[in-house]
């Protein structure tokens, strides 16, 4: 695994990590009011939602740095999303992902909508909601990035 590729996989598992401490934050009133010393419990599903598609976002820049895809601003995001779907509409995903996975059927179809929806959710969640409305999909945000870190990671590796 070359050094981007590393360093890409190493941000996108920060990113799900801090979306599980912000799910943990949000759902545990005595972290707020006894650790963090918060007065009032506040959520932060927002930013699970957030990180968990940075997770991801990460997670398809490095396998994309791996098939020798590098993209840059301006339009990073819709960039790396174009090109993830290029090698799913072409059967390389796909293919990787029989070839490592004899038993576990995974199509990479799933893995796009997975970066689709969380990039949609992006920014739906965080600018057109309150936090609190947020729980459900910060769990399915947390659950998506998991699967497509899982994934892609191994493909990388």
């Amino acid at each position: 695994m070359d050094f981007d590729t590393k360093l890409y996989l190493e941000r996108a598992g920060n990113e799900l990590k801090f979306a599980e401490i912000a799910m943990q934050i949000s759902i545990n009133e005595d972290i707020q009011t006894k650790i963090i010393k918060i007065d009032k419990p506040e959520t932060y599903f927002s930013s699970v939602i957030t990180h968990a598609y940075y997770s991801i976002f990460y997670t398809a820049k490095a396998y994309l740095i791996m098939k020798g895809i590098i993209t840059k601003a301006p339009e990073e995001h819709k960039k790396t999303y174009d090109e993830f779907r290029r090698l799913v509409s072409q059967g390389i995903v796909d293919k990787e992902l029989l070839e490592f996975y004899e038993d576990v059927i995974i199509k990479a179809e799933k893995l796009l909508g997975i970066f689709k929806i969380e990039k949609k959710k992006r920014g739906e969640f965080t600018y057109q909601r309150i936090a609190q409305a947020n729980l459900e999909p910060a769990k399915e945000s947390l659950e998506n990035a998991k699967t497509f870190m899982k994934h892609i990671y191994d493909l990388c590796a």
